[in-house]
């Protein structure tokens, strides 16, 4: 019998892949969601779309997650779903109950669900401030607080992942992207790059609307990591950090001209905070054979997307 995976938040941009990556490795995904994305699944997952599992709710249905679990007998978690930045800072109370008390409600089916070998969720480099000479708070470099009530819950989460090891030996691994991007990322500040290689895929001008410095990680390799993390859990609470190619915006649009000459493609924005970790702990100190997917490869294979699957 195959082995299911429940990955919660599966309709999302990061989670679509995830559910691509199961699939090629022959799993059942089973998504727990508000709403499925019917036209990026079938735009990412083509006929394979047709084999998930979609299930409608959200995380505080605890009675929901224990009979999804148990009807799908479900073997492994990928936690995804979380309520973003700026609605975190729009409305607290909601972010604090999706993010830190939903994800106590997953960690809960984890204990109880006897099925459950393995479990993944998504952290972030949001849980770094900015180095501390920029925070303007006079803090030590060791302090390295999250600057907006989104990293706060995350920083949360991983400690409560702490907890549920030292109390219930329940295994996890958190894994902390920067800022992902590639095919179907289009929502958030930081989507203009991904928006920028398709933009210069239909030959059509694009402004990326933010400067600064930040790491980048291609969405193939960040599911691959909650996959390969939820597959291969190791014990204790590990928290990892993915290598994330640092580029300045304008870095990046080069890459992307440089790979799409003729591309027409400007800078103009506010600069996005660049999250530092202070130390720290990178997927390959797990998986030894871990190999991140380079800026420029990266941005191939999203005009590759966009080229055999955008209509002419």
């Amino acid at each position: 019998m195959r082995e299911s995976v429940l990955v919660t938040g599966g309709g999302g941009f990061i989670g679509t892949w995830v559910l691509r990556e199961l699939l090629h490795r022959g799993l059942q995904p089973v998504v727990l969601d508000q709403q499925k994305n019917d036209d990026r699944w079938r735009r990412v997952l083509g006929d394979d779309a047709r084999r998930v599992v979609f299930v409608p709710g959200g995380l505080l249905d605890r009675p929901l997650l224990k009979q999804t679990a148990e009807q799908h007998q479900v073997t492994h978690i990928i936690h995804l779903a979380a309520l973003l930045t700026p609605q975190c800072q729009q409305d607290p109370f909601a972010g604090c109950e999706v993010n830190v008390l939903g994800s106590v409600a997953v960690f809960e089916l984890a204990r109880t669900h006897p099925g459950i070998k393995g479990m993944s969720y998504a952290s972030s480099y949001a849980v770094y401030g900015p180095e501390a000479d920029d925070s303007g708070l006079g803090l030590k470099a060791a302090d390295n607080r999250p600057p907006a009530l989104y990293g706060a819950f995350k920083m949360a989460v991983d400690l409560i992942a702490e907890q549920y090891w030292r109390h219930f030996g329940v295994a996890s691994l958190g894994i902390r992207p920067h800022v992902a991007y590639g095919p179907e990322r289009t929502v958030g500040l930081t989507a203009g790059p991904s928006l920028a290689v398709r933009a210069a895929v239909l030959g059509e001008p694009c402004t990326i609307n933010y400067t600064g410095r930040v790491g980048y990680d291609y969405v193939e390799d960040v599911a691959r990591a909650f996959v390969q993390g939820a597959l291969e859990t190791p014990r204790g609470s590990v928290v990892v950090d993915l290598p994330s190619e640092l580029a300045t915006t304008q870095e990046f649009a080069d890459t992307i001209r440089r790979v799409l000459p003729g591309t027409l493609i400007t800078v103009d924005g506010p600069a996005i905070p660049s999250n530092v970790p202070p130390q720290p702990n990178y997927i390959g100190n797990l998986f030894p054979s871990w190999r991140a997917t380079t800026l420029e490869e990266g941005v191939k294979a999203t005009a590759e997307f966009y080229r055999d699957g955008l209509p002419r």
